[in-house]
């Protein structure tokens, strides 16, 4: 599996040149890679049933606790085999929706989406949580990254932007609980982890990793109140949408949540909390897919809703909500991704993604048509489709678990909403109304392809579900019970509560078909709704932070030079005296017992002298030759004090120093020194007083402090026998400490060449006539 990770990334990275030289060709051969990867791990998951699980490991930071470990069990099998086959598909559409683009701009998407089904496998296998948070971290950066594909308009970067603060953000919640269990455990191994599941509910930190990481989920799934991000995320090119934002990427919170769900279930709050969310999720989101004219964004509203299902399923208790929730994850990306390739096929033909703008191209669209039918009629949950099969596991669950008939309400119409939705989205754009403008871009096999399976995969689950069951569905089912459960599949169970509810979400759903124009009207009216449902909180506090911050800026950065050496004086000031005070007596130990000869103390009078004379003449030359004074006197102390070569290196760099700036200093016009009132004067004076006096305590104590002379001893015994080099100073400098030093030379030619390019830039005055 870490072979097969390696391979995921090295061609992903090759795309980008397979795909300009095959071009517009280079999508059937980019879905080479997830094709593969696919078939690799059906293999793998044939030997499940025998071994559990199959683990690899590669240490990484042994030190830590960070090792590559991935692990594929049933669940992880489960969205591996979604991931690849999905992106397989996927790939094969891009290089059609792309083929009539510039071949970069294909080659890049195309190893964007390539590099993310990498980052998404990394993190589906992980059982190191702190790798599992890097593959977490990327699948953010690189959805940001295709989001805003299209950078130059400016919504796709604000859509872009607001995702990469929310995941982020969402993050730093989750690596803030990983630390917490690691802490509370000594380890980062999920598999341990659940292990010693008691031992970390015992810990009083439990609680507080439990919200973090319920944070990272909420924000990664796009659940209340951070479920506005996913509609804004549909200014992504559709294959994009198709497989970040309905198949994999936001599946990933409900992923972690399902593998936390057994370690935190003795908090009874974690499952409260999650039915409370993912309830208030549904709602919101079938309120703004009412109220939404968009094609791509009614089914991103939706996506919305179904991963509130999701996790409410997580909250819910017994082992239907587990059978449920994995045939829905099925279902629902079979479904999802199908429409959203039939969107994109659409907006892409007619150059329109308004649902009420578009219609009657069933006939010049027919192939997406059928498949737009046949996803819908999944989504819908109308037999004999897996999307019927999972609707009744639904329902059975909620009616099984202690939850109350409220939920239940919830699902119904949701549910119905949801189907609702399903018959637009099936109906309007293909055999209502009529385009007016001509088809740009027909439908080809690469289009339509992916929705087509798709599409077919739910009629035939559903009509044979004995292979999904025993495939897929079993596997992941027993991991997330913690044992074996026998499960069987049939789209007749009778006459049952559960077929009632869902022959009630189908006549519910033809009343929101007949009504939807004057309810879609009614609720768009609605602005002040719609603000408060949608990102409008986001704005609101992301504007009031800028404004913050440009205020801080104004404060802090105001071009008083005076200003910044005072405060950074005074917080030094604060910190070091802060320490000396606490260091009792040892300073005045050490400056008591201190040692100095008639040289040393005629150097030291020179220094203070110069010292004054840079604070008292009004010249900026005279200052610099005044501080030189001062340079020169410490090189002097480091010679008198037995280190010549740190005296030459001091006698260079004040040299330099006093060249560079006295040279500055005469084409620089001489200037009236500021006048300044005695009262800032006397301030003035008593900060640098203070300043000087805390330093010199500071490394009085410093000196006190007993040092241990292994360092120094180990360098000079090798010195000479290892790095062949007399001069120990230049041996620490140019061989143990190599890479520091080559990190400050670095740093020193990136600052000159950044000031030779702000020079570069400036306008030339002109010289007077």
């Amino acid at each position: 599996m870490l072979a097969a990770l390696l391979v995921s990334f090295l061609g992903a990275i090759l795309a980008r040149f397979i795909v300009s030289r095959t071009f517009p060709h280079g999508g059937w051969v980019a879905a080479l890679l997830p094709a593969g990867l696919f078939l690799f791990f059906l293999a793998k998951g044939a030997s499940l049933p025998e071994v559990g699980a199959i683990t690899e490991t590669l240490e990484w930071v042994p030190a830590l606790g960070i090792s590559l470990t991935l692990r594929l069990d049933g669940f992880a099998l489960l969205f591996v085999l979604l991931i690849t086959g999905i992106g397989t598909l996927v790939t094969i559409y891009a290089g059609a929706y792309f083929s009539h683009s510039p071949k970069e701009e294909a080659a890049r998407f195309l190893t964007l989406i390539l590099l993310f089904m990498t980052a998404m496998l990394g993190t589906v296998l992980s059982d190191n949580l702190i790798v599992m948070f890097v593959f977490w971290e990327a699948t953010s950066l690189l959805s940001f990254m295709l989001i805003g594909f299209n950078s130059h308009r400016a919504q796709a970067r604000k859509a872009a932007l607001q995702s990469l603060i929310v995941t982020g953000g969402g993050g730093l919640a989750l690596f803030g609980g990983i630390l917490l269990i690691g802490i509370t455990l000594g380890t980062f191994s999920l598999s341990e982890v659940a292990q010693r599941a008691p031992e970390l509910l015992a810990s009083p930190l439990a609680v507080p990793a439990m919200i973090l990481i319920m944070l990272g989920a909420f924000t990664k799934s796009a659940q209340l109140p951070f479920h506005f991000w996913l509609p804004q995320a549909m200014e992504a090119p559709a294959p994009a949408s198709a497989f970040l934002h309905s198949a994999t990427m936001v599946k990933l919170g409900v992923y972690l949540l399902a593998r936390f769900d057994l370690i935190f279930e003795g908090i009874p709050a974690f499952g409260s909390t999650l039915v409370i969310v993912g309830s208030l999720t549904m709602l919101v989101a079938a309120v703004r897919a009412l109220s939404t004219d968009g094609f791509k964004e009614v089914l991103a509203h939706s996506t919305v809703g179904s991963l509130g299902v999701l996790v409410m399923l997580i909250g819910l208790d017994g082992d239907y909500s587990v059978t449920a929730l994995i045939a829905f994850i099925i279902a629902h990306a079979l479904y999802k991704a199908a429409l959203f390739f039939c969107a994109g096929t659409t907006i892409h033909a007619v150059g329109e993604g308004r649902l009420s703008k578009i219609g009657g191209l069933a006939r010049r669209l027919p192939m997406t048509t059928l498949a737009a039918g046949m996803a819908a009629i999944s989504m819908a949950g109308l037999p004999p489709t897996l999307g019927f099969i999972t609707k009744e596991y639904l329902f059975e669950s909620q009616l099984n678990a202690s939850s109350g008939w409220v939920v239940v309400a919830v699902a119904v119409l949701v549910n119905a909403v949801f189907a609702a939705i399903a018959g637009v989205a099936a109906i309007r754009p293909y055999y209502l109304g009529k385009t007016r403008s001509e088809i740009k871009h027909p439908e080809t096999l690469g289009l339509y392809l992916g929705p087509l399976v798709l599409g077919g995969l739910g009629f035939l689950f559903g009509l044979a579900p004995d292979f999904l069951v025993r495939g897929l569905i079993q596997p992941a089912n027993d991991v997330l019970v913690g044992h074996t459960v026998d499960l069987s599949f049939s789209l007749w169970h009778g006459f049952t509560p559960m077929l009632a509810l869902s022959a009630t979400v189908v006549a519910f759903a033809g009343g929101l078909i007949a009504y939807w124009h004057r309810i879609h009207y009614a609720l768009s009216l609605n602005k002040g709704l719609a603000r408060v449902l949608g990102d409008f909180g986001f704005n609101a506090a992301f504007a009031g932070l800028l404004r913050l911050a440009e205020r801080c800026t104004r404060f802090l950065q105001n071009g008083d030079q005076h200003r910044y050496t005072s405060t950074v004086a005074a917080a030094v000031l604060l910190i070091i005296g802060y320490g000396v005070l606490a260091s009792g007596t040892r300073p005045l130990i050490a400056m008591t017992g201190g040692r100095f000869d008639a040289p040393s103390i005629i150097v030291l009078l020179l220094m203070c002298l110069g010292a004054f004379a840079a604070t008292r003449t009004p010249s900026l030359l005279r200052a610099m030759i005044a501080v030189g004074v001062v340079g020169f006197g410490s090189a002097l102390i480091f010679l008198l004090n037995g280190a010549p070569d740190v005296a030459l290196t001091q006698f260079s760099v004040e040299v330099l120093m006093v060249l560079i700036l006295v040279a500055l200093l005469l084409r620089v016009p001489e200037r009236a020194a500021s006048t300044r009132e005695p009262r800032e004067k006397r301030l003035d004076i008593l900060l640098s007083a203070g300043f000087a006096l805390v330093v010199f305590v500071a490394l009085a104590a410093t000196v006190a402090l007993p040092l241990d002379g292994r360092i120094s001893e180990f360098y000079a015994a090798t010195s000479y026998l290892e790095a062949h080099g007399r001069n120990v100073v230049n041996v620490v400098l140019v061989d143990y400490r190599a890479i520091d030093t080559l990190g400050e030379v670095i740093v020193v030619a990136f600052a000159a060449m950044s000031v030779w390019g702000l020079l570069r830039v400036m306008p030339r005055r002109r010289a007077a006539p």
